[in-house]
């Protein structure tokens, strides 16, 4: 059995490169060679969990490529989304990622892999697999319904065929009636306009690349989504691979509590402080790394909170000099009943921590799954992205939810959700009979996902024919 080595290229961003470490050590954990390649300002995310891997015997290593951001007019500390300026810099941080297909091919010339799992936003790096005879999976970071979705939209095109906005539509052509307005569905997909914006071109090629490149791997498994994980390979005919839930490959509290970044609160008080509560009495809101909400709205989010009387640990990205939104004597009014975190959470650990009994999240797909592994019933908020269609995986097919009602995909001053929505959606999955059956459902797809990831369970299955399939091909080239 020829050793594999496997290369990881993550785009420069957390939700992207959290995932991606996982499936590193993943794939170590099963026999592989490692290789993580990124820029030198990203490598702490990995170096900690590398080196750790590294002493128990696991072959894992980092290499760097030199991130080109001055030479495409961005600041010189600018290696990952979280730090592009504004969103006119996006197209600009996407062009220093192409211009890093040389040094990446130059590596691969000199280390000659088995395989390059790289993500979806680096189309070109099927082309530079290609040359030096070397399989690249595509990783896209999302659910296989999003992908199915997505699919259907841009083939069909059916917000064109609605008279308003708010006028609803079924998605074709899907295993369920799914149903979303305009408004919710990207401004790229629904322009009108044949003239081609820098993103648009983008995404055109990360979708043409999915029928170049040698096959998908979803953080994903079988059970959460088996209709969509068919329709994906038998309808749509993509290869595809199921390795999640990755970050249940977490075990010891350490590793949970520093995924990405170290956390801005001492997670022991945190877990303290949630050992004072009951169990299932706390709501743990959080909207990931990227969400950028309106002064206005994260007032009506204060208000919410406080309207629901029920206890909280709220995750605020932004520094308190900076909250001119907050209202006035809010932190002295819920002391003991909330705690808010600045900054960056150990969000796994406090999911998993019994006092928590539901999730207000934006449907990103890594926190919809560590939701999920939790047994966490969500209260969703959508608001860019794959994020809406994330949302009906969760409130509509597997019933583990319900919606605050977020109209609009909108990547910054989110907006338009008020106070009474807020409060009426936490009350709803935290007290009465609908919250006992979304939990309940929630907890055996928890079971599920622990299942599918041991041996013998879809995930660990799928990852072994994957690696069988990746060892023969090495062997017949």
């Amino acid at each position: 059995m020829g050793d594999l080595h496997v290369f990881f290229f993550p785009f420069m961003a957390h939700g992207h490169m959290i995932p991606t470490l996982d499936m590193a050590k993943l794939f170590a954990s099963r026999g592989v060679k490692a290789t993580i390649i990124t820029t030198p300002a990203n490598q702490p995310v990995f170096s900690k969990a590398v080196e750790k891997y590294t002493q128990l015997g696991f072959q894992m290593e980092i290499r760097l490529l030199e991130f080109p951001a001055v030479e495409v007019g961005l600041p010189e500390d600018c290696e990952s989304a979280d730090k592009i300026p504004s969103v006119d810099g996006l197209p600009r941080f996407h062009k220093a990622c192409a211009m890093l297909q040389p040094p990446l091919e130059h590596l691969l010339q000199e280390l000659r892999p088995n395989c390059l799992v790289a993500d979806m936003f680096f189309p070109w790096a099927t082309e530079a697999a290609a040359k030096f005879d070397i399989p690249r999976l595509i990783f896209h970071g999302s659910s296989y319904l999003a992908m199915c979705a997505m699919n259907s939209l841009r083939t069909h095109k059916p917000f064109n065929h609605v008279s308003s906005d708010s006028e609803l539509f079924t998605i074709p052509n899907l295993p369920h009636e799914l149903k979303l307005t305009r408004l919710q569905v990207s401004p790229m997909e629904r322009s009108k306009l044949e003239t081609p914006t820098p993103f648009s071109e983008i995404f055109k090629r990360v979708f043409e690349s999915e029928d170049t490149s040698y096959g998908v791997i979803f953080n994903s498994f079988y059970e959460l989504e088996p209709d969509y994980a068919e329709h994906y390979k038998n309808v749509l005919g993509r290869r595809a691979w199921s390795v999640g839930p990755l970050s249940l490959f977490n075990t010891d509290a350490e590793d949970k509590a520093e995924r990405g970044k170290k956390s801005s609160i001492n997670e022991h008080e945190c877990l303290k402080w949630l050992d004072s509560k009951n169990p299932h009495s706390v709501v743990y809101i959080c909207f990931g790394s990227t969400a950028n909400f309106a002064p206005s709205q994260l007032h009506e989010m204060a208000m919410g909170i406080e309207d629901s009387g029920l206890d909280f640990v709220w995750v605020i990205r932004n520094k308190r000099e900076e909250e001119k939104w907050m209202p006035e004597g809010f932190e002295e009014r819920t002391k003991g009943k909330g705690l808010i975190i600045r900054g960056w959470a150990p969000q796994v650990l406090i999911l998993d921590h019994p006092a928590v009994g539901a999730f207000v999240t934006h449907c990103g797909w890594n926190s919809t799954l560590e939701g999920v592994c939790a047994g966490v019933p969500f209260v969703t908020w959508p608001l860019f992205a794959d994020q809406f269609l994330n949302e009906k995986l969760m409130t509509d097919i597997l019933r583990t939810g319900s919606g605050v009602g977020s109209k609009e995909w909108k990547s910054a001053d989110c907006d338009g959700v008020k106070r009474e929505a807020i409060a009426e959606a936490m009350k709803k999955v935290m007290i009465g009979e609908e919250s006992e059956e979304m939990r309940s459902r929630v907890k055996a797809m928890k079971d599920k996902a622990k299942k599918a990831i041991e041996e013998g369970g879809s995930s660990y299955v799928d990852l072994g024919s994957l690696l069988d399939e990746l060892r023969a091909y090495h062997t017949k080239h």
